[in-house]
């Protein structure tokens, strides 16, 4: 992992206020040329501290999809156990995101599903197949209240 300093960090905290900031815009605001600030912005894609862009989508505008949040419980934390379930995890996109996380659960999942119906097919053919899985909880979000977006 490369060592972030404040100019990194303030590149970083523009970038996800709007990913689509012009590199002038956004050496302006940190006080670098342009030049220098591609490189630093390149390095950080290239060493992975940036891994990637992506657009955040009213679902409510385009289509009608439920967020639903799955905590897994793994029956052992051991690091082959937590190694094979990441591993599978990857396989699948219908897997949005995926949380190592503290407390009662091992892992939180995210998936987007257009119904009930949808997620029991997620259900029985992805997540109960997951190795390792002791116990799954979901739950159905109502309305996405707040997604990380440029506040201006």
């Amino acid at each position: 992992m490369m060592d972030l300093d404040a100019i990194d960090r303030n590149i970083l905290r523009l970038l996800r206020l709007d990913a689509r900031m012009s590199n002038a815009s956004i050496a302006t605001e940190v006080g670098l040329s342009p030049s220098a600030c591609l490189r630093r912005i390149k390095l950080m894609e290239k060493s992975g501290v940036i891994r990637g862009y992506t657009a955040l989508v009213d679902t409510g505008n385009v289509d009608s999809t439920i967020a639903v949040i799955i905590n897994i419980t793994l029956e052992r934390q051991t690091e082959d156990h937590l190694d094979r379930f990441e591993a599978a995890v990857r396989k699948y996109p219908e897997i949005r995101e995926c949380f190592l996380m503290t407390g009662g659960s091992d892992y939180l999942l995210r998936v987007e599903v257009a119904n009930a119906s949808e997620f029991e097919s997620i259900h029985k053919e992805i997540l109960a197949k997951l190795p390792g899985v002791l116990r799954i909880h979901s739950s159905f979000s109502i309305r996405n209240v707040l997604a990380t977006k440029n506040r201006k």
